[in-house]
């Protein structure tokens, strides 16, 4: 298989770099490095076996459904959208074919599980949907609207992070679930619901924000019962980098994704993506990245993380390409963003290509696990790693904004 693939993908990847218009934009990064690195992604994987899934590597299973996978094939996508290359869409149209039935059935997907993480490949079911016309894809992609209707509720009417953390709601979650259900609104049912989506997301605003740094605590719980929330405010002890991540693209894609731009709601949540942007770039080093927890730069091991920041380049460079954020200052600090990674953490190691500094996972409970309790210390004791596609998949979504720099 790693054989077929290999002779399917092993040409070089030409990406049509945009030309600059002013000596502040010019960009610094060797592109030709980057666009080699995912050709190296892409020749050395399979649907079964993918080199950027470090967690099922480690476990020695082959891959199935789940975020991961859908972050990095989003990604190629992505690319393909403003590059028109083929390659991409095969590779993702290969990847994704492979794991849906003809009736619609994910090989690996369990709507009992009751799982947001589950829902984030489903972007890309609607994406090859329009692409190929395959009608399996538009089957799956109502499989997993399913869950969208049955997923249970906090008080306040946000979705459950999964099943096995009851009442709970993660940043992570938000992104993996609204934006889908934005677009598959919009696009499928009359954007009947989607004043449900509003809703959850002002919910965060007003539960997870942190009026005095306008950053967002990683997770609240409504029972205020779980080990790891303050018993007061239901909400964990720190930022996430990654987690702030997360829901800024979850902010992002969905505005992007609205068929009502312009309305009152809308203007409401651009302006709490626009506040978000404002608070991260107060924690954003002079490298270009941010702190795995932001808010303590430099702080025993703290360390620069390479998801998160890539998020951020992304969010900032998108934001701004799309006209959700006006300020030149945006874009500046995306472009620095993404040159600090590559500049920091993307090396050449026995002549392999290598992304470095990425937080390999950081959650909060379960009621089993105390370990994982929101404190500063846990989070600098998960693993850190190299080419997961959790940090690997922002980074080239960055990237294709970043080659579109003007």
């Amino acid at each position: 298989m790693i054989e077929r693939m290999t002779a399917l993908f092993t040409s070089v990847i030409v990406l049509a770099a945009a030309c600059t218009s002013s000596p502040s934009m010019e960009k610094d990064v060797d592109t030709s490095v980057i666009d080699q690195y995912i050709e190296e992604l892409m020749t050395k994987s399979t649907a079964e076996i993918p080199v950027w899934n470090i967690e099922k590597a480690r476990s020695g299973t082959k891959s199935g459904w789940d975020y991961i996978d859908g972050c990095m094939i989003m990604a190629l996508l992505e690319i393909y959208a403003t590059s028109q290359d083929e390659k991409y869409l095969k590779f993702a149209d290969y990847y994704e074919d492979y794991r849906i039935k003809d009736d619609g059935t994910i090989i690996g997907y369990n709507i009992e599980e009751w799982n947001l993480d589950n829902i984030n490949g489903a972007k890309n079911l609607i994406t090859l949907y329009e692409l190929t016309k395959k009608e399996k894809y538009r089957k799956a992609a109502d499989k997993v609207y399913e869950q969208i209707k049955g997923q249970p509720r906090t008080s306040e009417g946000n979705f459950w992070h999964k099943k096995i953390y009851p009442n709970q709601v993660w940043l992570d979650g938000l992104y993996m679930a609204l934006p889908f259900y934005m677009e598959y609104e919009v696009l499928f049912n009359n954007a009947k619901n989607i004043d449900d989506i509003y809703k959850q997301l002002f919910n965060v605003y007003e539960k997870l924000r942190d009026p005095k740094t306008g950053l967002y605590y990683h997770g609240y719980d409504c029972s205020r019962t779980v080990f790891w929330a303050d018993k007061k405010s239901g909400l964990s002890k720190n930022f996430w980098l990654r987690a702030l991540g997360w829901y800024s693209m979850a902010l992002l894609d969905t505005l992007n994704k609205a068929g009502d731009q312009g309305s009152d709601k809308w203007n409401r949540l651009r302006d709490i993506f626009v506040d978000l942007c404002e608070s991260m770039l107060k924690y954003q080093d002079k490298s270009g990245m941010w702190w795995q927890v932001p808010n303590f730069p430099g702080k025993g091991k703290n360390y620069l993380e390479t998801s998160g920041s890539a998020i951020y380049a992304y969010s900032l460079l998108k934001g701004v390409r799309t006209g959700i954020l006006s300020d030149e200052k945006f874009r500046e600090a995306g472009k620095k963003a993404f040159e600090g990674i590559a500049n920091t953490y993307l090396k050449t190691e026995k002549g392999t290509l290598s992304l470095g500094g990425i937080c390999l996972v950081a959650g909060l409970g379960p009621e089993h696990n105390k370990r994982r309790d929101g404190s500063f210390d846990y989070y600098m004791a998960e693993p850190i790693v190299q080419d997961d596609a959790k940090g690997v998949g922002p980074f080239i979504l960055a990237y294709n904004e970043y080659r579109l720099l003007q």
